[in-house]
């Protein structure tokens, strides 16, 4: 994942979170955030012939009339991007929930996630929740795009009769397209029989 740096300092985040601020015509600071999730991330800054590899969480680059690297620091990142990033919006939620075979109906387990779903949809000023119905590989394309479209909306109306507004949920199918776990056409998969809900 490189960034190029040009006159106007720029940032392009690919799986990863890069807060670039106080860009001028020819200066600026590109700080490497910590995923929430923990995972690795990295980024190279380039400026002219120098090429600077961020790659641990606050690792952090000046870009002026030289490119400097430095280690940033949580509070310092706060104290000099703290309004920026309360402007981000917040960053898509999604759950899985898995049903019995050949059926619309929840496994036990995925049952007891629905309450993360709705407090992750109160959480937003203005959710938009997208609901994906998969399927496993048994059966004809059209037979599992319409499972999972059914599966997807009961997923959308269980939410609904729940309290979350029917303009904020959307439902749709990928049938076995896109399976969590590849196998072969008819192998029944549990985990490929699922309704992703994907919250913004």
């Amino acid at each position: 994942m490189n960034d190029r740096l040009r006159p106007a300092v720029r940032s392009v985040a690919v799986a990863l979170t890069i807060a670039l601020v106080g860009a001028c015509a020819s200066k600026g600071t590109v700080v490497l955030l910590p995923e929430p999730d923990g995972k690795p991330t990295a980024v190279t800054v380039r400026q002219g012939n120098t090429e600077i590899v961020l790659d641990q969480p606050y690792a952090a680059a000046k870009v002026a009339r030289s490119l400097d690297a430095y280690q940033s620091s949580p509070q310092a990142v706060e104290a000099q991007f703290g309004p920026a990033l309360a402007a981000q919006p917040v960053r898509a939620e999604t759950f899985v929930l898995y049903f019995v075979e050949n059926k619309d109906e929840f496994t036990d387990e995925s049952k007891r996630l629905v309450d993360k779903v709705l407090a992750e949809v109160a959480r937003r000023p203005v959710p938009d929740v997208l609901v994906v119905g998969h399927t496993d590989a048994v059966g004809t394309d059209q037979v599992n795009d319409a499972l999972g479209l059914r599966r997807a909306e009961t997923v959308r109306q269980a939410l609904i009769a729940l309290g979350v507004r029917a303009s904020d949920v959307q439902a749709i199918s990928r049938g076995k397209r896109a399976p969590a776990v590849p196998t072969a056409d008819g192998v029944a998969e549990p985990r490929n029989r699922r309704v992703e809900i994907i919250v913004r």
